[in-house]
């Protein structure tokens, strides 16, 4: 089974951070979260992973997945 890095947005200070899932380090800082949000969608494409966008109160706003995802298939 292979693990996924989700790639999450974060309130960081006064901006944005793109931070791997399970890392402590960040991977970017932006001043604009669509910047940071256009940086982990590259990232999670790339890995094939999820991007998890969260708002300034640091709860989960918006999800794209970008692997393996049953629900895009048509039926």
């Amino acid at each position: 089974m292979i693990k996924k890095n989700n790639q999450h947005v974060i309130p960081h200070k006064k901006k944005w951070a793109v931070r791997g899932k399970g890392n402590t380090r960040n991977t970017a800082i932006k001043s604009i979260k669509d910047e940071a949000i256009k940086t982990a969608r590259r990232i999670a494409m790339n890995q094939k992973s999820e991007l998890i966008i969260h708002g300034k109160d640091d709860k989960i706003k918006d999800k794209d997945s970008f692997g393996n995802d049953p629900f895009s298939e048509e039926r």
